[in-house]
């Protein structure tokens, strides 16, 4: 049985794409149609990539649109609602879409549901697992702390972990090398996290995990992802600023940002609104055809690499207060952002941030995936726009960040 489907659109072309979304009886559900809307200013992807090429390139200045209340153009609404259209009909997407220019909204998209045992619908303000899209609230940090001279990105992990277990390591790798993921440092899905993925709490408990390991190669020399690297940026994080990991991201970025519904949530916690995860997959990755909740293959909480959870909207509010220099300051912000290892073709490595150009346009941010979890955040520098996609599915948003890469917002 398809889910409940609920559509919300601005959007002049939308009414006519929207009418007779699928719903639990197939019954033809007419559109919730609202007005433009303006927002309050305030993986764990398993990737392998090498490069020969570590050298910063030049950003383009990023000067944040104004806001906008005029209608958006209609190739920007009406392609993406013709697909979300034909993927509803073919109970082909669970989750959210949200277009904005600056803090205005131009679309929004809510279709399947959160908790199927419940039959509890997705909505705008749905919490979704964000997967690796955590790695940008770790390199904000770390920028943030750079800033205020209490680190710098060439100091190696000796310099602020000094107990750190692998002195030979430590010794070795920069701060930068773990934000870039060209340290060396391999992951922190290992055989011993399968055996029992929800004990893992915090920062600290994947360090066993990974520290008695020789690096993969010398550090600054190729591109791999690691999420082992963003656990130890976790902890130097903590080290440094002398708080927890997510009370310092608490208080430094979602707090500032009016980010309410971002958080890490214990995985035994009763949290209103929570997306569960939903997948075909068992802990090896493997298909297994049957659909069942991804909670037993879940981290206990989210750490520095992954695993928080965040709405639309904050999301939204999150690349606003970035790029209105509430966080960083705009020298940071062209750090941050500006990609520097390549990873694929028109696609860089940034801080935390992959930058990439697709249909001559540029894009910044930062995807998530996991069995269960789908999600992507693209902010356009040029432009202005922002566009968030959040499944609760496998695979669900693929479909979407494809058209996006011939089909940017204009």
């Amino acid at each position: 049985m398809p889910p409940r489907a609920r559509t919300l659109v601005v959007g002049c072309a939308a009414t006519l794409l929207f009418g007779g979304c699928s719903s639990a009886d197939s019954t033809p559900q007419s559109p919730v149609v609202s007005s433009a809307s303006t927002v309050s200013a305030p993986d764990t992807t398993r990737t392998s990539l090498q490069s020969t090429s570590t050298s910063p390139t030049t950003a383009p200045e990023v000067t944040p649109a104004p806001p906008t209340t005029a209608a958006p153009p209609l190739d920007t609404v009406e392609g993406i609602a013709s697909l979300l259209a034909d993927l509803t009909l073919r109970d082909q997407f669970s989750g959210v879409v949200l277009i904005a220019r600056g803090d205005d909204v131009v679309f929004e998209f809510a279709n399947g549901l959160a908790d199927r045992e419940s039959n509890v619908p997705i909505d705008m303000d749905s919490k979704f697992n964000l997967g690796s899209m955590s790695k940008m609230f770790t390199a904000v940090a770390i920028l943030q702390l750079a800033e205020q001279q209490m680190l710098a990105l060439d100091g190696t992990i000796a310099l602020y972990l000094p107990d750190y277990p692998n002195a030979g390591v430590a010794g070795q790798v920069t701060i930068e090398q773990l934000l870039t993921h060209t340290s060396g440092l391999g992951d922190t899905f290992t055989a011993q996290f399968e055996a029992n993925p929800n004990q893992f709490r915090s920062n600290a408990d994947y360090l066993p995990l990974f520290a008695d390991e020789p690096l993969q190669f010398t550090p600054g020399e190729q591109f791999l992802y690691s999420n082992a690297g963003y656990a130890v940026l976790g902890l130097i994080i903590e080290q440094v600023s002398g708080q927890s990991y997510l009370d310092y991201v608490r208080s430094n970025i979602f707090e500032p940002s009016g980010m309410t519904n971002t958080d890490s949530y214990d995985i035994e916690d009763d949290i209103p609104n929570l997306a569960i995860g939903y997948t075909t997959q068992d802990i090896h990755g493997n298909e297994t055809g049957v659909l069942a909740a991804n909670t037993p293959l879940m981290p206990g909480r989210g750490f520095a690499a992954g695993g928080g959870y965040s709405t639309a909207w904050d999301l939204l509010r999150f690349r606003n207060a970035l790029f209105s220099h509430q966080l960083l300051s705009p020298v940071s912000l062209d750090l941050l952002i500006t990609g520097r290892v390549e990873v694929g073709e028109q696609a860089r490595y940034a801080l935390g941030f992959f930058d990439r150009v697709q249909a001559g346009q540029r894009v910044v941010g930062h995807g998530g995936g996991a069995p269960g979890v789908c999600s992507s955040l693209g902010m356009y520098p040029e432009t202005g726009y922002t566009v968030v996609v959040l499944s609760n599915s496998d695979s669900d948003c693929l479909a979407v960040l494809d058209h996006l890469k011939d089909n940017p917002p204009r």
